[in-house]
This record gives structure tokens, sequence and C-alpha cells, in this order.
């Protein structure tokens, strides 16, 4: 297969999974090189994402690397197929790399839960919602630059409405329900649009209300994206200066306890929709 010259995130997560598979095997590169009858260097490359591995090639790996877990097995041999253009190539050198990262992210997860403070979660936000959003950002963006995101991340919503959709679970504090991006109107019909999907079975959204008497974690945006098996699992955190991923054992673990208390202390998909209706009437 020839070298790449920019893997794309699904393909450095799966070189990734190569070293730490290695790694657990007590091998060096130049051990697994020499069990493999390649070239260190080859080892490198694969483990960096730079050089494909087919499904096979891949199946005799974790045997070399005494791995014996089938499902993770199977589940790193379906990441191998190389890069098929997704419609999120058409914004390659247009947006930023984690944009397009996240969208090829979000086509094969099995499932979404998000947790939000301040905004309305990407995947659910309106086009005018969304334009005010990326309007505040810093440095300013051109309106043309505005534009590309918008259309972004409409398209993004493809995995929620695709046939089967993604299943989706939102937890969001009444304060990003409360906050006016863009006035009143723009508000309104953000709001009655969440409330639409909260009706769809493959969403549940449920509110931290401002007298919930907890609230866990720091306030940030948390974003986790299951894969075909837990080990696949990634977490995205929204900074300032682009998204950050995360697949640490620990991180993982870490995030997905703090989903389940959050929503814990959240109000039920049915109770959130009331709590919503009510959010629109005081619009």
């Amino acid at each position: 297969m020839a070298m790449r010259s920019t893997p794309t995130g699904r393909q450095l997560r799966l070189g990734a999974e190569l070293r730490k598979l290695r790694e657990r095997a007590g091998l060096t590169s130049t051990q697994a090189a020499q069990l493999l009858g390649i070239k260190q260097n080859q080892v490198s490359n694969m483990e960096a994402g730079r050089h494909g591995v087919s499904p096979d090639r891949l199946r005799t790996i974790a045997c070399h690397y005494d791995c014996s877990d089938k499902p993770l097995v199977e589940a790193l041999a379906a990441m191998t197929p190389d890069r098929k253009r997704g419609w999120w190539e058409d914004y390659r050198e247009i947006l930023p790399t984690g944009m397009l990262d996240l969208a090829e992210l979000e086509h094969h997860a099995t499932r979404l839960r998000t947790a939000v403070t301040v905004h309305i979660p990407g995947l659910f936000q309106t086009t005018d919602y969304a334009r005010e959003i990326f309007r505040q950002a810093v440095p300013e963006l051109p309106p043309p630059d505005v534009e590309h995101r918008v259309s972004f991340r409409v398209k993004r919503q493809t995995v929620l409405f695709r046939d089967p959709p993604t299943p989706h679970q939102v937890i969001v504090h009444e304060a990003a329900l409360r906050m006016k991006f863009g006035g009143p109107r723009v508000t309104r019909d953000q709001l009655r649009y969440l409330l639409e999907m909260n009706e769809r079975e493959h969403v549940a959204i449920h509110v931290i209300p401002f007298d919930a008497r907890i609230f866990p974690g720091s306030g940030q945006s948390i974003y986790y994206a299951e894969g075909p098996v837990p080990q696949l699992d990634t977490v995205n955190l929204d900074q300032s200066h682009g998204p950050v991923f995360l697949d640490a054992e620990a991180q993982l673990n870490k995030y997905r306890v703090l989903l389940n208390r959050m929503e814990a202390a959240a109000l039920t998909p049915e109770e959130s929709q009331k709590f919503i209706h009510n959010v629109v009437k005081d619009l």
C-alpha cells in the first residue's frame, strides 16, 4: 500500500491501537518487525497511520502479538480498508483537519453521547443558531468561512437521519436553553427543533435544571462516541483552539462515569420535554 502523507483521524487511531497491541505483548518495534518479517520502519509507519494494512494482515499481526480478544481484532480489521471518500473530504483544505476527523468519527460511531452547558449540541443546531455561534469565533471568521462551517455542521447531522440512525443521548444544562444566541426568534426556533428531535426514538434529551442539587464535572462540553467495542470509544472535548480527542482507557472510563453521573442528575426525556416547552413559553 502507498504511503499516506496525511492520515485521517481514523487511520491514526488504527495505528495507535496496533502500537497498544504490540506494547501489551512486550515487544519492541524491532522485535515485532522480526516476527512479521518486515523492516522496523514499516512497523513504525503502520503505527503512525502512514502505511495501511489489510484485514488479513491485521489478523496475522494480532496473532503474533498474542491478542486473543476476537471482538477487538475484528473491529480493528473493519477499520483497515484504505480511505473511502466520505462527504467530509469535500471540505479538506477548506476547514481544519480536526473538524473532518470529528465527522468521520461520528460516521462510524455506534452511539453518541453529548453533555453541554452553554450551547445546543452541534448535531441539533438549526442553521441560524449555528451561524450565530460561528460568528462569535475568535479571531473573527470571514463570512465565507462562517458559511462553510454552517453547511458542514448541517451535513454532520446526516447520522441522525440515515437508516438506521445513530442513537444519541444529549445532556443539556438549563443555561444552554436560556442563552439567546441570535435573539428570541432564533432561540425559539432552536428550542422547538430540539423538542421535535426529542420525539425521535433514537434521541434522548435530558435537561439539568438550575435547581439541581449537583452538577458533575467542570462544565466543559463532552462528546463521547462509542465504537463497536469499548476499547475503540473516543472522547472529544471542544476547545477554543480546536477539538481534542482522547482514547486512553483511563480517560474513557473517567468520562463514562462522568456522563452517567450527569444523566442521574438530569430530568428524564419526558420531563425534559415539558421543561423545554416551558422555556419556550418564557421567550
